[in-house]
């Protein structure tokens, strides 16, 4: 049977696939560019978390994760009309991938052994990387670095999850909690035009 944990991997893989192959589409890519973006956008993130660590990229133990990039390129094939016409389709997957990746990331950090904290930042990393180079490949300004509520959001949702062991959650109630919070500050931030303030130059 397959964990809750696993199963926020192997989501967290397509929705962010999706993401990437839907913003390659936008830039007319062709289906074997866009899904490169779509495997650099689901496994960026995980490797440099790896490589910190000092583990081998996960990716390269199992084909699944790039069987799941496929499957997400055929997904847009297929429902490519409807996704393209919706203008918050890549704002959904981002927002989804995210939050799953970051629980990933924090609990795989746990499993070493590091502390919370460390734990915390390579949450960050996991979630956010991926859609960093994502964001190179196709020529855009890392959505990083703008001012969306966006590496703040995995901030947020690895503080949940701290706040979550200390009150002794159960893993699956923590993992699921921490990944909804940063699903909903980055709807909410969004929605509501919250944003962190530009730091500006000399005029």
């Amino acid at each position: 049977m397959i964990s809750f944990i696993d199963f926020c991997d192997y989501t967290g893989t397509f929705a962010f696939a999706i993401s990437g192959i839907r913003l390659a589409s936008a830039k007319q890519f062709d289906w074997f560019g866009a899904y490169v973006v779509g495997i650099v956008t689901a496994v960026g993130g995980g490797t440099v978390r790896d490589i910190l660590l000092n583990s081998t990229p996960f990716w390269t133990e199992q084909p699944s994760y790039l069987i799941i990039s496929g499957l997400a390129l055929l997904f847009v094939i297929a429902f490519r009309k409807y996704l393209v016409t919706l203008d918050n389709t890549f704002f959904i997957f981002d927002a989804i991938g995210l939050g799953l990746f970051v629980v990933v990331g924090v609990e795989k950090t746990l499993s070493f052994g590091h502390p919370m904290w460390v734990a915390i930042v390579m949450g960050t990393i996991t979630g956010s990387f991926g859609g960093l180079i994502r964001d190179i490949l196709i020529n855009e300004v890392p959505l990083i670095f703008r001012k969306d509520i966006y590496a703040l959001a995995c901030l947020g949702g690895g503080l949940v999850y701290c706040g979550c062991m200390m009150l002794s959650f159960p893993p699956t109630p923590t993992q699921f909690v921490s990944a909804l919070s940063i699903f909903l500050i980055r709807v909410v931030a969004v929605k509501y035009h919250i944003s962190v303030p530009v730091l500006k130059g000399e005029e």
